[in-house]
């Protein structure tokens, strides 16, 4: 009787032993981590060593200014709003931070969102018009079979006016496309720019098909939940009135993407060329609004990402608790044999 009675003690004890080791936590409670630790919030672009603006130029203002602007914003409602959320900036000042130095910010502090902050531009429109004939004198023949001759040949002016392209866009890196080749380049620019280029990049060059397998493999598992956020980003533009110019792949070299250990995105706010959203983005009106965005989008990325975690917890514990199961039932089945063996 007292064998039987110490016998099961020794289960229960058991059964509670291994269950907590192959789930990896208490059998009576288990604390749930956040999942959501550390934002990185990059303002794109600033103003280089030389004073000069850097990026795109709308009618009055410039797209650094406006970058920073909306970031400042964002910072501030995340640190309102999501107090418990340690927020880094890569470019907390006017002043440009190095492509290269953004991407060492990012990962030294173990971020686990990049939300890149730029502003679009579209290339203006060419227009001609005929503003009328100009006579042109020619002749014809030789000798005195030679005539004068005139015609009227129709002139035209050549005119360009501005882009009427407007919305917003999220990008997250992609495979390889040719059409995004432009856009890459004028994203990199600054990094191309740097007196230590070289030292800071070897002879990397971020447009090259190697660079971009490789940073493939590097990002590859990242992919999910950068498209996850990016969706939820223009989903949240959308609801506010903003044209949705969708989630895209950028595959050529952005650095910012290729080179962050972690899920990453870059937003393009509008279009300062379009006159409109240029004192849309220059609003505080248009700032607070865009931040109010990508924030709420922010919380229902986390609330996935928990959702996620905790379907993940419950497959893994589910396994786990049935293994756990087999090998108590085993290993009382093996103690029952000391047992008698001890008994005899």
């Amino acid at each position: 009787m007292i064998k039987r009675i110490f016998l099961a003690f020794l289960f229960l004890s058991l059964c509670i032993s291994f269950i907590s080791f192959r789930t990896g936590t208490p059998a009576a409670t288990s604390k749930k981590q956040k999942v959501i630790k550390t934002i990185i919030v990059d303002a794109g672009h600033g103003i280089m060593p030389n004073g000069g603006h850097n990026g795109a130029r709308g009618t009055y203002s410039y797209e650094d200014e406006i970058c920073l602007a909306v970031s400042k914003e964002l910072v501030k409602k995340f640190h309102a709003e999501m107090p418990e959320i340690r927020i880094v900036e890569s470019r907390p000042t006017e002043k440009i931070t190095p492509i290269h130095r953004r991407a060492e910010i990012a990962n030294e502090n173990k971020g686990d969102l990049f939300i890149c902050i730029h502003v679009n531009a579209a290339v203006p429109i060419k227009r001609s018009e005929l503003i009328g004939h100009k006579t042109v004198t020619y002749y014809t023949g030789k000798g005195k079979n030679r005539k004068k001759q005139t015609k009227k040949v129709p002139q035209y002016r050549t005119y360009t006016q501005p882009n009427p392209a407007k919305g917003t866009e999220t990008y997250i890196w992609g495979s390889h496309k040719n059409e995004d080749k432009e856009v890459a380049m004028r994203e990199n620019a600054p990094m191309l720019m740097e007196e230590n280029y070289k030292v800071n990049y070897g002879d990397v060059d971020p447009n090259s098909p190697e660079f971009i397998a490789l940073s493939l493999l590097k990002t590859k598992q990242f992919f999910k939940r950068s498209a996850t956020l990016a969706g939820y980003v223009q989903d949240e533009f959308s609801r506010a009135g903003r044209v949705d110019r969708d989630v895209r792949q950028r595959g050529v070299g952005i650095w910012v993407l290729q080179a962050t250990a972690m899920p990453s995105i870059l937003v393009e706010t509008g279009y300062i060329t379009n006159r409109a959203e240029e004192d849309y983005l220059n609003s505080k009106e248009g700032q607070k609004e865009l931040a109010g965005c990508i924030i709420r989008a922010v919380f229902n990325y986390i609330a996935w990402l928990e959702k996620q975690q905790q379907t993940s917890e419950q497959d893994n514990s589910g396994n786990n608790g049935r293994q756990a199961t087999h090998d108590v039932s085993a290993m009382l089945h093996r103690i029952e044999e000391l047992g008698c063996n001890r008994a005899r």
